[in-house]
């Protein structure tokens, strides 16, 4: 591990090293905090508890991320717009938990028009499939008949679901997952949805930046709660 004061810090992929303290992310670019390591389980369980992510493109090592400040949902401040509440009460689409983890994810790295690339690469791909079938990872179907519309997938440590991506393929499909998705959260009580970087979409939802700081006190207050058991299943309508 590097041994300067502020990250961000080396990685040793042939050892398990602790990650450093979050405070010591970069300023620019906002959270940045280490580089190298791998992929394992093991690895992104640690860096998951302390709100540290993985996100790197094509061509660049595994870089970890804990940007301040950290754009969270609490589940009961989800914002339902109008036309989004129309939506749901008219059913248009079956709502499925850890259906097709695979499926979705390779829905949300597949190309879109407002951005080059995807963030979503192989070993990503492999790595969140492991954490699925370990039941730490977990996704969000939309379905219509027997096609995938829209999800999302991410993780889930104790009561704080950490959401990665999510895609849509009709109007509303992944609002409508997430909709459901948050719904089932608060009935098993959760009490965050970490959505890392803040973004209009998400602040529209109901999300809002809040202190790295208050975000890791919230950390250490739910993840050490025991969640539901794996694979997830849906058990709260959300017909308004």
């Amino acid at each position: 591990m590097s041994s300067n004061l502020q990250g961000p810090f080396w990685l040793d992929p042939n050892e398990k090293q602790l990650f450093p303290d979050p405070v010591l992310a970069l300023k620019e670019p906002n959270g940045l905090l280490a580089v190298g390591g791998d992929l394992s389980v093991e690895r992104l369980q640690a860096a998951y508890r302390r709100g540290i992510f993985p996100w790197f493109s094509e061509g660049q090592p595994i870089l970890w991320w804990s940007p301040d400040p950290r754009m969270v949902l609490f589940p009961e401040k989800l914002k339902i717009s109008r036309s989004l509440r129309k939506t749901l009460k008219k059913h248009p689409f079956r709502i499925g938990l850890d259906e097709a983890f695979a499926e979705v994810m390779a829905g949300c790295a597949a190309p879109r028009e407002d951005q080059e690339g995807t963030w979503i690469l192989p070993e990503m791909m492999e790595a969140y499939l492991e954490l699925h079938r370990a039941g730490i990872a977990h996704s969000v179907e939309a379905w219509e008949g027997d096609d995938l519309v829209g999800g999302l997938y991410g993780v889930a440590i104790g009561h704080v679901f950490f959401g990665e991506s999510m895609f849509t393929r009709r109007t509303d499909a992944s609002k409508v997952a997430f909709v459901h998705l948050v719904r089932q959260l608060q009935a098993w009580g959760f009490g965050l949805i970490d959505c890392q970087m803040e973004t209009a979409h998400l602040a529209s939802l109901g999300a809002e930046a809040i202190p790295r700081e208050r975000f890791h006190q919230l950390l250490e207050q739910y993840c050490e709660q025991a969640g539901p058991d794996s694979p997830w299943q849906l058990a709260v309508d959300c017909a308004l």
